[in-house]
């Protein structure tokens, strides 16, 4: 079994609250109806394709990793967990307000580009992160370590010997923050792994 069959095993442990598909392909996984009209627990974004990597790349300073690349290529363009509460970056294909637009990952771009944490080094690709205040996640590309650091500081906090561990982890304690209905149950409480 390849690790992304054990996170999706995570995030459909809420299809009871119901899945869809929308039209852009984005699967809506557990709606959260105690948030709002067409709030989803769990998005799964459609994969990319040769000229979505190089489109991102063309934009980026570094190239991005193998390890990452090869999730956005075969398993989701980013990822969305418990309302935001652990993501994963992809590439925003549409921009706008509407209910579709809004149905894309967080952009790799601009996070790789504008928003870099001071003491960022060459080697840091940023690759998701925490609604609970903002940290990000980021793959050394010199050791493929994934570090946990805070919004403003690039200086790890947290780490995971590999993006595999770390995704296939942290969807499963996120996951553990929710209540069979998707609520919260303690809001509290961090979700941050450290």
């Amino acid at each position: 079994m390849n690790y992304f069959e054990n996170v999706k095993k995570e995030l459909y442990k809420f299809e009871n609250l119901g899945v869809m598909a929308s039209e852009n392909g984005t699967i809506l996984i557990g709606k959260a109806n105690h948030v709002g009209e067409e709030a989803w627990l769990n998005k799964i974004y459609p994969i990319l394709n040769d000229n979505d990597i190089k489109k991102i790349e063309m934009e980026l300073p570094i190239k991005i990793p193998e390890v990452y690349k090869f999730f956005l290529l075969n398993y989701s363009n980013g990822l969305n967990v418990c309302l935001s509460s652990f993501y994963l970056d992809g590439l925003r294909k549409q921009l706008g307000r509407s209910i579709e637009a809004s149905r894309q990952p967080y952009s790799i771009i601009t996070t790789n580009t504008q928003e870099k944490p001071q003491n960022s080094k060459d080697n840091y690709f940023f690759i998701g992160g925490y609604n609970w205040d903002g940290s990000h996640l980021y793959i050394d590309v010199n050791t493929e370590e994934i570090h946990c650091c805070d919004r403003y500081d690039a200086t790890s906090r947290y780490k995971w010997n590999s993006f595999e561990e770390m995704i296939v982890k942290e969807t499963k304690r996120i996951g553990s923050l929710f209540d069979e209905k998707g609520i919260e149950i303690d809001e509290d409480v961090s979700t941050l792994p450290y």
